[in-house]
Parts: C-alpha cells; sequence; structure tokens
C-alpha cells in the first residue's frame, strides 16, 4: 500500500527537531508504524511480541546498554522507538533516566494509557516528552468523495485503502473480534465475557448518545458502576471519544450535564452494534452527525487550542457541536440533506442568542457549495470542515 502523508507528521518532525520526544498513542491499526517507519530511526523494539516484552521486563536496563552501544558510534542521540509501550510500564524508569541524561530521543508509541495510568508511568512524562495522538484517516488527508463509504466502512488506513467491499467487511470484522473483544477484555481485566460483549454491541448501537448509565444498566442487567467503568475502558484504549456539554447559561437552568460518547471510527462502531449496510434515512441522519463529530474532534486535536462540546436544554433546543476555543464558541448542526434551508438554522440562531461571544453558526450538510442560510450562519460541506479551524 502507498503511504498517504498524514498532518500529524509535520508537528511530530518538528518537536524531534527542537530536541524532544514524543508519547504517539492512537488505536491499534491508526497507521503508526507506517508513519514511523517514513520517519526512520536508530533503534525499535515492538513489545507485541511475548517474546520480546519478557526480555525487557525482566531486565529493562538492557535498554540503556543498547543506547549506550549506538550512541558511541554517532554524534547525535539515537532515536528509539518502543512500540506498545503500555505493555512494559516498567520501561519508563529507564526511559526517563535516558532523556535526563540526554543519551538519546523516544518516540513512545501505545493503543492505550490504561496501565500507563495505573501504574503512574504518565507521571515521569511532563515537561520531558510531547503528547500526540494519531487517528484513523481525516477527509484532509485522503480527499475521499463519498461520505457514505466512509459512514459504512470508516477510515482505519489498513481498511481504507482495501478496494472490495467484502474484504473491507471481513477486515472489520477481524479488527472487533481481535483487537476490541480479546485484547481490551485482557488489558481490562474483565472477567465476564458475555457481559462485556453485550456492552460492547451497545456502546456502538448508542453511539452518539447521551448516556444514561442507569438506563443501560436496566436494559443489559450489569451494574451502572460497571457500565461507567466499561467506558471509561474504552476511553483509556482510544475507542471511544467522551465529549462534554456546554452548562453555563444566563437563562436555562436545565442544561445537559451528561456527556455523550462517539466510537473512534464508524466502520468498527457498525460492527460492534451488528448494523447492516442498508440504513434507514434517519440512521443515515443520526450517523452523518456522528462522522461530522469524530472529523471535528480529530481537526481540534490536531490544532491544540479548540474542544469540541456539545448543547442540549432537554425542553427543546440543542446543538449537535459546539467549537470553543479561548472561551468563544461556533455552534454546528449536521444535517443529512444536499439542500439546505433556513428551516435548518432554528436552533443555531437560538444559540447564538443565548451566547453573544458565538457570532457565526454553521450547517454542515452535503451541499455542492456554500449557502448563506442567515447574516451569520452558513452551510457548507462536510468536505470543508477543516477550514472552521484554519
Amino acid at each position: 500500500m502507498e503511504y498517504i502523508p498524514r498532518l500529524a507528521e509535520s508537528s511530530l518532525r518538528h518537536h524531534l527537531s527542537r530536541g524532544k520526544s514524543v508519547l504517539l498513542l492512537g488505536p491499534r491499526q491508526t497507521g503508526k508504524t507506517t508513519l514511523l517507519d517514513h520517519l526512520g530511526f536508530d533503534i525499535s523494539i515492538s513489545f507485541v511480541l511475548p517474546s520480546v516484552r519478557l526480555r525487557y521486563e525482566k531486565d529493562p536496563s538492557l535498554l540503556q546498554g543498547e543506547i549506550g552501544a549506538i550512541a558511541g558510534k554517532s554524534k547525535k542521540n539515537p532515536l528509539v522507538v518502543l512500540d506498545e509501550v503500555q505493555k512494559v510500564p516498567s520501561i519508563m524508569d529507564v526511559v526517563q533516566d535516558s532523556i535526563d541524561k540526554k543519551m538519546a530521543q523516544f518516540i513512545l508509541t501505545g493503543s492505550s494509557a490504561r496501565k500507563l495510568k495505573k501504574n503512574n508511568a504518565l507521571n515521569l512524562l511532563p515537561g520531558r516528552i510531547v503528547a500526540m495522538r494519531l487517528d484513523p484517516f481525516l477527509y484532509r488527508e485522503t480527499h475521499y468523495d463519498a461520505v457514505q463509504k466512509h459512514i459504512l466502512y470508516g477510515s482505519l488506513p489498513g481498511i481504507f485503502q482495501v478496494e472490495k467491499p467484502e474484504d473491507k467487511e471481513t477486515d472489520l470484522k477481524s479488527y472487533v473480534e481481535t483487537y476490541l473483544e480479546e485484547e481490551i477484555r485482557a488489558e481490562a481485566v474483565v472477567r465476564r465475557v458475555g457481559q462485556f460483549a453485550r456492552f460492547l454491541e451497545y456502546a456502538g448501537l448508542e453511539s452518539g448518545n447521551i448516556v444514561s448509565f442507569r438506563a443501560l444498566s436496566q436494559e443489559l442487567g450489569i451494574s451502572h458502576t460497571t457500565i461507567s467503568s466499561y467506558f471509561e475502558i474504552l476511553e483509556d484504549c482510544l475507542i471511544a471519544e467522551r465529549i462534554d456539554p456546554i452548562t453555563k447559561s444566563n437563562t436555562r437552568k436545565k442544561l445537559t450535564k451528561s456527556s455523550k460518547y462517539v466510537l473512534f471510527d464508524l466502520g468498527v462502531r457498525r460492527l460492534c452494534a451488528n448494523e447492516g449496510l442498508q440504513l434507514t434515512p434517519e440512521r443515515w441522519g443520526h450517523l452523518f452527525e456522528q462522522y461530522v463529530g469524530l472529523e471535528l474532534i480529530r481537526n481540534a486535536r490536531l490544532t491544540g487550542q479548540h474542544k469540541i462540546k456539545f448543547w442540549r436544554d432537554p425542553d427543546g433546543p440543542e446543538v449537535d457541536w459546539v467549537i470553543e476555543k479561548h472561551h468563544s464558541y461556533t455552534p454546528i448542526e449536521a444535517k443529512w440533506t444536499e439542500a439546505p434551508n433556513p428551516g435548518h438554522t432554528r436552533h443555531l440562531q437560538t444559540f447564538l442568542k443565548e451566547y453573544p461571544e458565538a457570532k457565526k453558526g454553521y450547517v454542515v450538510c452535503r451541499t455542492e457549495r456554500p449557502v448563506q442560510l442567515a447574516s451569520n450562519i452558513m452551510a457548507i460541506s462536510w468536505k470543508n470542515i477543516g477550514d472552521l479551524f484554519s
């Protein structure tokens, strides 16, 4: 498969050029290894293989000896890649010591921050390592034409570049079965297999909705505290994005305070939910809203200056997504339509009146060209979401 340049690459190169080490997190198969192969390195160690893990678990200082052997042959510090570093948290002591002694630069990759958090390894990183995230493909990286295919099959690099739909389906099924249901379950020490599998299906079905742990608890017959811990597992393993609501208002007292979760890839979501390929118009609309949300989240993450939230008053108005930057807001509605009209702006107008610091709103839809719907509201194509961050 050809290498498709990633938008994160320039930031990664920049941080390395100024002598920093990098923690590159991202779900499995988002292209971390491909990106690093493209960059080049002096030492690469993957902790995916049990035999490799065992060597360094027995003697973490082995890494420092290997770095010393390389460093003696070069005038510059070696660049060391440690893949799936969360599988050997004890190695972080060696990483810290090597950075402090200016022996090497590191790129640490991982598909979960869970074990690093649990062992306080992340506490070693502030000031020493720049944290970055690699997501599935953004539209700006691939310029695909059909948003429908993206909604059905997602944008994991290895699956995105597969041509035949039936092969994409096979690969997605394998991803869910071997990674989500086995690796995450093992990492989280989930003992009740059937219970977690049922939860995963509902997480797919409820993706994009405001989560009620108690309602899910009644539906699944699992305690609400267990449901909460399962969502935390998905978040720590980078499989679910948690989006928090805007809760402050001068006039509205009942704004929703519960978060909503979106699974990180729409193809993976569909397989988790056991959904087929034939969707109703209403379902297309709901999934398009999630697509827009994921594009917003990934673009915001690249800038490092924006947060994505939502706004909902249970008594009526709600806005799908809100870009927050320096306490200013840009409200966004997602509509599964090719012909936007002023009727689509009702909730945006309400939001703009409620928050004077919000100057413009957008309807993201399938229009071919921008359409002015009101003096302060524009309809734009899903292809132009990235322009909202420029």
